[in-house]
C-alpha cells in the first residue's frame, strides 16, 4: 500500500493531495446509490412480499451443507444413530432435494445442475423434480421415464401457479423424449387434450418457458404417432394448433414451434420404416397454412409475420409434394414482386433451402425445377447491387446442380444462359461478385458438365450439334470475356477457362483452338499482368488435349534458322514440360527430337564461328526441349509402339551427352514406375534391359572428370536400381558374375572397386540363392579389410541381403544364421567407425529373427551397441538406439512376463556402469532410451532402483557422465506421472543439491529446465522447501518466469478471442439430426429475468431505385424493372483500401505472426522434440541439410542454385549494418583522421523537433556546452604536447 500523503515517483505535481490529517477520508462525495439503498431499506414494498417460510427454509438448506448423501457425523465424529424399538437405524442427511441429488435416471442429469443456480425458475424445477421423485420412490417405482411421465402428467393437472406449470412442463419435455413410443401412442388422446388446454391458456400472456416446453411436448407427441393416426381430423386439429404458434411474437417460442413442425414433417417415426410414405400426411395442410398466411399478410404494412412464414418455408419446403411445392413457389414469386428487400431475400433463402436439400421427383420434378430457374431470371438484380446478386447466383447454382441430378440433358440446355449472366457480373466494380461469379461457373462445370462428358461425346467440328452445342455456347460466352472491357476480371476469366480445359478439353479440342490462339496473342502483349494464370490455363490444355493438339493451335515457331533470337513463343516449352503427361510418346520422337538435334547442330556451328552468346541460347533451347521427355514418359499411351523407336537415341544420350544424362535417367525412371501399367508395356520396357543396363554400368563406373560433382552419378545409380527390378533374374545373375570378375581383377582402381560394389549392393537382393552364396563368400574377406571404404561397402551388401523382403533373402538368412553370427562377432574388433552404420543395420535385421536359444549372441552384442551411443556418425547413433530397442523387443519375445524380461535386460545393461568413463556415459544414454521406450513395462521399484544408481553419478567429476545423468532425469520427469514420481522426489532433489559446484555452474541451463518441470508438477512451495538455500533465487526466478508466461498467454488468448468475435461465421443450416437433437439450451429461465435484454424488432431495410441514364425516366412497365430496385446505396463509393492487422515489410511482403494457440502448440512440440533428442529418436537441431550418397551415408552437396528472375527467386542483396564514419577511423590509436580526396570528418548533432521546446532549452544548450568544452580541452592538450 502506498504511504499516506505521498505520491509515487514520477507522478505529476498538479494532482490533488490529501490534506494533513485527512488521509483516511476517501469516501466519494456523490452518494446517490447509497441514498437509494437507504430509502428502500426504510420503506416497505408496494406488492406482496416474496419472503415466505418455504423460501427461508430453502435459504437455510442452501447455506448449511446438507445436500450430502449418506450418514452425517456427530460431534464426536461418529454417525448419528437413532433407535426405534430394538432395531438400530441410521439417520440420513436427506433434505427436501434428496430426490434430486441421488436420482439415478440420466434423462434428468441437466436438472441436477440447477440446484446451485440462483434462478427462481431453476429452484422451482428442482423442487418439483425432487417431489415427483419422492412420490415415485414411496410407491416402489424404479424411476423410469414412463413413471416420471405418468407422475408429471398427474402433477400438471394439479398445479395452478404459473411457475409450477412451467417447471412441470419443462420436466415433462425431458421425459417424453425418452418415453417408449408405444406409451405415447396409447396415451395420445389424454396427453394431447391436456397439452392443448395448456397451450390455449399460455398462448396469450403466459410464461415463455411454459409455452416453449408445451410446444416441445406437442411436437414430441405427434412425432411418435403412427401414420394411421394422421387420418383423424382431431390429429390435424392438434397439429394446426402447433402451426399457429409458428408466427408467435416471441422469438424463442416461434423458433421452437418451427423446429417442432420441421421435426414432425421430416423426422416422424413412420417416415423411417420400410413402408414409409414419400410425403408426410400433414405436409399438404402445412403448405396451405403457409400460403394462406402469406396471402393474408402480403399486402399489409407489417411484414414481420410474412418473414416468419418465409423462414418456416425455408425448412419445410423440401418436405412437400410436387403440387404443394408448385403452389408455394408461385406464392414466393408473387411476394417477390412487392419490392420489399427483406421479403425478396427471405424468398431467395426459401428457394435455396429447397434446392440445397436435393429433393427427389416426388417433391421436385425436373420440369418444375427448370420452370423455377426460368422464372427467377425475371428477378435478376443489378450487378451493382452486391448482396442480392450474390444471393441470386448462389440460388441459381444450387438450382442447376439439382436439375443436373434430376435430368442432365435439360440442365445442359439451361447452362448457356446462366453463363451469360455470370459473365456479365464480371463487369461489376465489386471484387467479391467477381470471385463468386467465377466460382459459380467453375462449380457448374464440375457438377453439371463433368458427369455427362460421355453423353456429350467428341466435338466433330468447332460448331457441333446436340448436347455439345450447349457446351460450345458456354465456351464462346467465356471466350468473349477475353475482350479488353473485361480487363479487370481477366484473372477470373482465365481461371474459368482452366476449368473448361480440365472438364471437357479432351473432347472439345476443335472448339477451343481459336481460344488457344487468343491466349497466345494475349501472352505476347507487353506487360501482360496475368502471365501465371494464362500459363496455368494453357498448361491444363496441354495436360488434357495433348501437346500435339496445343502446338497445332499455337506453333512453337522455332526451327533453328531464325535471324532474330527473340523466340516469342519459347514460354511454351516450360509449360509443356510441367504439364504434359498421359500422351503419345511417338510425338516427342517425331517432333521434338529432330528439333532438338537441329538446335544442337546450330549451336555447334555458332560456337565454331565464335558467336558464343547465340550458341548458348540455342544450346539452352535444345536442353529445355529434352527436359520435356520425363513428362512424355509419364503414363504414355503408346509405349509398345513408340519406345523401341526412341530407345537407341536414349542410349546414345546416356553414353555421349553428360548434360542430358540426368534428364534421360529421370525419363527412364518415370517410364518404369508410371508407364508400365499393363503386361505389354512391362514386357516391352524390360526387353531393353540388356541394352540399357550395360550402358548405365559403364557410365557409373567411369570416374568423373575434374569439376564434376559426385552427386551427378546418383541419378544413374537410381536408374540402375529401378531398371534391375524389370530385368529377368538370369540376366541379373549374369551381370553379377561380370561384376565379381571386375572386382577381383588386380588392375582395377579403387574408384572402380567402390563403384562395382555399389552395383553389387543394387543387384544383391535380386539374384538367386546360389549367386547370393557366392557373393557372401566373396565379401567375407572384405569385412576384415583395412580400407574403410571397402569394408563399409561390404557391410552394405550384407545389409541389403539380411534386410531384403524377397524369398531368396529370407531363405539365405535362415540358412546362414549361425554363420552370420560368427562372422559379425568375429569382425567386431576390425570394424571401422564408418562401417558402424551398415553393420548395426545388419544386426538389427538379424536380431528381429532370433529366438530364445540365441540369447547369448544378444548378450555378446550389448557392449558394442552401448558404446555406439557416442558414435560420431548420426546414422550410426540412430541405428545403435534402434538396435537397443530391438534387443528389448527380443527379450519380450523370449519371456511371457514383460516386467521380468525388461528387468533382466536392464540388469545386463547395468554392467556398463562399472566400466570406463565413456562406457558409463554411454550406458546412461542407453538406459535413458530404454526408460522412454519401455516405461509401460517398468514398475516403480525398477525406476527407483535405476534413479538411485544414476543420482549417485551426479557427483561425478566428469561432465560427460553428469550430462548423461541429467538427460535421464529429464526423461524420467517427462514419462512419469506425479503419483509415481512423488516417492522419488526427495532422492532426486537431494542428488541435484549435492552436485559439485563446477558441474552445477556448467549445467545451470539443464538444471533450470529440470527445476521448471518439477515446479510444474509439484508446485513452488514443495520444491523450495526441499532445496538448499543456494537454489532459492533460481526457483524464484522460475516462478516469476512461469507466471509471466502464463499471464502473457492469457492476454494473447483474450485478445484473439475479442478480435474473432466479430468474425464468427454463421452456423450452417441444420440437418435432420440437428432438428431432432435431444438436448436443448441450458439457458432456461423466465422472461422476467431477462428484462435487460433488448427485444428483437424487425427493421425495414431501405431500398433504392436506380434511375435511367441521360435523364431518362424510369419505366415501371419494363420487364427488367426489378433490376432497378437496389438493396445497396449506389452512391456509396467502393472502398479501395483493404485494412488488415498484418505487418508489411519494406519489400511489400506480409509478416504474419503465429497465434497464441499455434505458439502454445509449438512450445509443447518443442518440449517433446527436446525429449526425443535426448533419447536419440530425433537428431539434434541445427544440423545442415544433407543428401545421401550411394551407400546411404549423408554427405553435404552444393546445390549450385543461384537466385535469378523475379518473385521469391530474385537475388537479394545482403543487409549490412552501416557503420557511419568507419572510413575516417584511425587504424592506430583513437579518434578520426583525414582521408585524401574526402571531406574532413565532423561530428554532427541530429536535428530533433523536440529541441524547439522552450522547456528543453537549458538541457539542449548544456549538451552543446559540453561538446565545445571537450573540444577546447582537447585542443589545449594537443598544443601543450606540440610545445614540449
Amino acid at each position: 500500500m502506498a504511504r499516506s500523503g505521498r505520491l509515487r515517483s514520477g507522478a505529476k505535481q498538479k494532482l490533488n493531495r490529501w490534506k494533513k490529517g485527512h488521509s483516511s477520508e476517501s469516501n466519494p462525495q456523490s452518494r446517490s446509490f447509497r441514498d437509494a439503498a437507504r430509502s428502500r431499506f426504510y420503506s416497505r414494498a408496494a406488492g406482496p412480499s416474496d419472503l415466505t417460510v418455504d423460501v427461508l427454509k430453502l435459504h437455510n438448506e442452501l447455506q448449511s451443507n446438507s445436500f450430502s448423501i449418506g450418514p452425517r457425523e456427530g460431534p464426536a465424529g461418529g454417525s448419528v444413530l437413532e433407535t426405534e424399538g430394538d432395531a438400530l437405524t441410521e439417520k440420513t442427511g436427506g433434505t427436501y432435494l434428496s430426490g434430486l441429488s441421488d436420482c439415478s435416471n440420466l434423462t434428468f442429469s441437466r436438472v441436477q445442475r440447477y440446484w446451485e443456480s440462483g434462478s427462481a425458475a431453476h429452484k422451482e424445477i428442482c423442487a418439483v423434480f425432487a417431489a415427483v421423485t419422492e412420490v415415485i420412490r414411496s410407491q416402489g417405482g424404479k424411476e423410469t421415464e414412463t413413471e416420471y411421465f405418468a407422475a408429471l402428467m398427474t402433477t400438471l393437472e394439479a398445479v395452478e401457479t404459473e411457475e409450477s406449470v412451467a417447471a412441470v412442463v419443462f420436466l415433462l419435455s425431458l421425459a417424453m423424449k425418452r418415453v417408449p413410443a408405444a406409451v405415447l401412442r396409447k396415451e395420445f388422446s389424454a396427453t394431447a387434450k391436456v397439452l392443448m388446454r395448456l397451450l390455449a391458456t399460455q398462448a396469450g400472456a403466459g410464461s415463455v418457458l411454459a409455452l416453449r416446453r408445451t410446444v416441445c411436448c406437442l411436437s414430441t407427441l405427434l412425432r411418435r404417432q403412427d401414420v394411421d393416426v394422421w387420418t383423424f381430423p382431431s390429429t390435424l386439429q392438434i397439429y394446426h394448433g402447433l402451426l399457429s404458434i409458428t408466427v408467435h411474437v416471441k422469438p424463442k417460442v416461434r423458433k421452437e414451434a418451427q423446429r417442432g413442425v420441421c421435426s414432425i414433417l421430416r423426422g416422424s417415426d413412420f417416415m423411417f420404416g420400410d413402408s414409409a410414405p414419400l410425403i408426410h400426411p400433414a405436409a399438404q395442410s402445412t403448405a396451405k397454412f403457409c400460403i394462406n398466411k402469406i396471402e393474408e399478410h402480403g399486402g399489409s404494412t407489417e411484414g414481420a409475420t410474412m418473414l416468419h412464414l418465409l423462414g418456416l418455408l425455408k425448412e419445410v419446403l423440401p418436405c412437400f409434394s410436387v403440387r404443394s411445392v408448385k403452389s408455394c413457389c408461385e406464392t414466393l414469386l408473387r411476394v417477390m414482386t412487392l419490392g420489399n428487400v427483406m421479403v425478396t431475400a427471405c424468398s431467395m433463402q426459401a428457394f435455396h433451402g429447397l434446392f440445397a436439400a436435393k429433393p427427389g421427383p416426388p417433391t421436385l420434378t425436373a420440369e418444375l425445377n427448370a420452370q423455377i430457374i426460368t422464372a427467377l431470371y425475371d428477378y435478376l438484380p443489378s450487378i451493382n447491387d452486391l448482396q442480392p446478386m450474390l444471393a441470386w447466383l448462389t440460388v441459381m447454382e444450387k438450382a442447376h446442380c439439382n436439375l443436373s441430378r434430376l435430368q442432365g440433358s435439360l440442365c445442359l440446355a439451361h447452362l448457356p444462359r446462366i453463363f451469360s449472366t455470370a459473365i456479365s457480373c464480371l463487369l461489376s466494380p465489386h471484387t467479391q461478385l467477381l470471385s463468386v461469379a467465377a466460382a459459380t461457373m467453375k462449380v457448374l462445370l464440375q457438377e453439371c458438365v463433368s458427369p455427362f462428358t460421355a453423353e456429350i461425346g467428341d466435338f466433330a467440328s468447332s460448331s457441333p450439334s446436340g448436347p455439345a452445342s450447349h457446351v460450345c455456347k458456354m465456351f464462346r460466352v467465356v471466350e468473349e470475356a477475353l475482350a479488353y472491357r473485361f480487363y479487370a476480371s481477366w484473372a477470373s476469366v482465365l481461371d474459368v477457362l482452366t476449368t473448361f480445359f480440365e472438364v471437357i478439353g479432351s473432347q472439345a479440342s476443335p472448339a477451343m483452338m481459336q481460344c488457344l490462339q487468343a491466349l497466345c496473342d494475349l501472352r505476347a502483349t507487353p506487360h501482360f499482368p496475368y502471365v501465371l494464370e494464362l500459363e496455368r490455363a494453357v498448361g491444363m490444355a496441354v495436360e488434357k488435349m495433348g501437346a500435339e493438339t496445343v502446338l497445332r493451335a499455337i506453333p512453337l515457331q522455332i526451327d533453328g534458322t531464325e535471324e532474330n533470337l527473340d523466340f516469342p513463343r519459347s514460354w511454351l516449352i516450360p509449360v509443356i514440360r510441367d504439364h504434359v503427361k498421359h500422351t503419345q510418346l511417338a510425338f516427342f520422337n517425331k517432333y521434338f527430337l529432330p528439333l532438338a538435334a537441329k538446335l544442337k547442330s546450330r549451336a555447334v556451328e555458332l560456337a565454331e564461328s565464335g558467336q558464343s552468346l547465340e550458341a548458348k541460347i540455342y544450346d539452352t533451347l535444345q536442353w529445355q526441349i529434352w527436359t520435356t521427355l520425363p513428362g512424355f514418359c509419364t503414363r504414355p499411351t503408346d509405349t509398345v509402339v513408340a519406345f523401341k523407336n526412341i530407345a537407341r537415341t536414349l542410349g546414345t544420350a546416356i553414353s555421349d551427352r553428360p548434360d542430358l544424362r540426368p534428364t534421360v535417367c529421370q525419363a527412364l525412371r518415370a517410364l518404369i514406375s508410371k508407364g508400365c501399367e499393363n503386361d505389354a508395356d512391362h514386357a516391352e520396357v524390360s526387353r531393353f534391359a540388356k541394352n540399357f543396363l550395360p550402358l548405365l554400368f559403364n557410365v557409373y563406373c567411369t570416374q568423373p572428370e575434374s569439376g564434376e560433382s559426385p552427386a551427378q552419378r546418383l541419378p544413374v545409380l537410381d536408374t540402375i536400381k529401378m531398371y534391375l527390378t524389370l530385368a529377368e533374374q538370369k540376366l541379373v545373375c549374369g551381370f553379377l558374375d561380370k561384376a565379381k570378375e571386375k572386382l577381383e581383377k588386380s588392375e582395377s582402381s579403387a574408384f572402380t572397386r567402390l563403384s562395382v560394389m555399389d552395383l553389387l549392393v543394387a543387384m544383391a537382393p535380386l539374384v538367386d540363392e546360389t549367386s547370393m552364396d557366392q557373393m557372401y563368400q566373396m565379401i567375407l574377406p572384405f569385412l576384415q579389410s583395412k580400407d574403410h571404404s571397402i569394408q563399409k561397402k561390404a557391410y552394405r551388401i550384407l545389409e541389403v541381403i539380411c534386410g531384403g523382403t524377397q524369398d531368396t533373402c529370407r531363405q539365405f538368412v535362415h540358412k546362414h544364421l549361425d554363420g552370420l553370427k560368427v562372422t559379425l562377432l568375429g569382425s567386431l574388433k576390425s570394424a571401422a567407425s564408418p562401417a558402424k552404420r551398415p553393420r548395426l543395420m545388419c544386426l538389427i535385421h538379424i536380431v528381429k529373427q532370433l529366438s530364445m536359444e540365441h540369447q547369448e549372441f544378444i548378450v555378446a552384442l550389448l557392449p558394442e551397441v552401448i558404446i555406439c551411443m557416442k558414435e560420431v556418425s548420426i546414422g550410426a547413433r540412430r541405428n545403435g538406439y534402434t538396435l537397443l530397442v530391438e534387443i528389448g523387443q527380443a527379450f519380450l519375445r523370449f519371456h511371457n512376463d514383460g516386467q521380468e524380461a525388461i528387468t533382466q535386460y536392464l540388469a545386463l545393461v547395468y554392467a556398463g556402469l562399472t566400466g570406463s568413463v565413456t562406457m558409463i556415459s554411454c550406458t546412461i544414454l542407453a538406459l535413458t532410451r530404454l526408460v522412454f521406450e519401455f516405461k509401460d513395462k517398468m514398475d516403480v521399484a525398477t525406476i527407483e532402483h535405476l534413479l538411485k544408481n544414476v543420482c549417485l553419478l551426479l557427483q561425478s567429476k566428469t561432465r560427460d557422465v553428469v550430462k548423461s545423468a541429467l538427460s535421464l532425469i529429464k526423461v524420467v520427469l517427462f514419462v512419469m506421472d506425479t503419483s509415481g514420481l512423488a516417492p522419488l522426489l526427495p532422492l532426486l532433489v537431494e542428488s541435484i543439491g549435492s552436485m559439485r559446484d563446477d558441474t552445477r555452474r556448467y549445467f545451470r541451463t539443464k538444471l533450470k529446465n529440470i527445476f521448471t518441470k518439477l515446479i510444474r508438477k509439484f508446485g513452488f512451495e514443495m520444491i523450495d522447501s526441499m532445496c538448499a538455500e543456494e537454489y532459492h533465487k533460481v526457483l524464484v526466478n522460475i516462478r516469476k518466469a512461469e507466471a509471466r508466461n502464463k499471464r502473457l498467454r492469457n492476454m494473447k488468448r483474450n485478445a484473439s478471442e475479442l478480435e474473432s468475435e466479430d468474425e464468427t461465421p454463421k452456423a450452417a443450416r441444420g440437418s435432420i439430426e440437428d432438428v431432432l437433437l435431444e438436448t436443448d439450451s441450458d439457458d432456461e429461465g423466465t422472461e422476467e429475468e431477462r428484462k435487460d435484454v433488448k427485444k428483437r424488432q424487425v427493421q425495414k431495410r431501405p431500398a433504392w431505385l436506380k434511375e435511367g441514364g441521360d435523364d431518362e425516366p424510369l419505366n415501371f412497365l419494363d420487364p427488367q424493372v426489378a433490376q432497378r430496385v437496389l438493396a445497396t446505396n449506389p452512391e456509396l463509393r467502393k472502398r479501395s483500401d483493404i485494412k488488415h492487422d498484418f505487418t508489411v515489410a519494406t519489400d511489400g511482403r506480409l509478416v504474419i505472426a503465429e497465434g497464441p494457440r499455434a505458439k502454445a502448440s509449438k512450445e509443447s512440440e518443442d518440449e517433446a522434440g527436446d525429449i526425443l533428442e535426448e533419447v536419440g529418436v530425433k537428431s539434434k537441431a541445427g544440423q545442415k541439410q544433407r543428401f545421401k550418397s550411394a551407400d546411404g551415408d549423408e554427405m553435404q552437396v552444393d546445390s549450385g542454385y543461384q537466385g535469378g528472375g523475379s518473385g521469391i527467386h530474385r537475388p537479394r542483396p545482403l543487409k549490412k549494418n552501416k557503420d557511419h564514419g568507419a572510413e575516417y577511423r584511425a587504424m592506430k590509436g583513437r579518434g578520426d583522421v583525414k582521408r585524401t580526396g574526402k571531406p574532413d570528418p565532423f561530428a554532427y548533432v541530429p536535428l530533433n523537433k523536440s529541441q524547439l521546446n522552450r522547456r528543453n532549452k537549458a538541457k539542449v544548450s548544456g549538451q552543446f556546452k559540453g561538446l565545445v568544452k571537450n573540444r577546447v580541452t582537447s585542443h589545449k592538450l594537443h598544443r601543450k604536447k606540440r610545445t614540449k
